[in-house]
């Protein structure tokens, strides 16, 4: 184990936990923020396990990802709008 996949294994716990309890519970501006950041440190954990496997084709999933978050999270903003009015 190197240095990049020990610092992806910490991340993943320490980072992704927060944003599914902010995603899991609370009103819906927190949970959309909560699914906008776990898409934002998933792609920097795919970054990290990239390089620390040594596989730089790897990170086309991590860039992939993204670029679809957003959109990602304008879909969810949408419905979300359609159940208030």
């Amino acid at each position: 184990m190197n240095a990049w996949l020990l610092a992806a294994a910490v991340l993943a716990v320490g980072g992704i936990a927060p944003c599914l309890l902010l995603g899991l519970s609370g009103p819906t501006h927190r949970r959309l923020a909560g699914l906008n950041l776990a898409a934002v440190v998933t792609a920097v954990v795919l970054l990290l396990l990239a390089q620390g496997f040594g596989h730089p084709s790897y990170t086309d999933l991590a860039l992939d990802l993204a670029v679809l978050a957003p959109a990602g999270t304008l879909v969810f903003t949408r419905f979300l709008a359609g159940e208030e009015r």
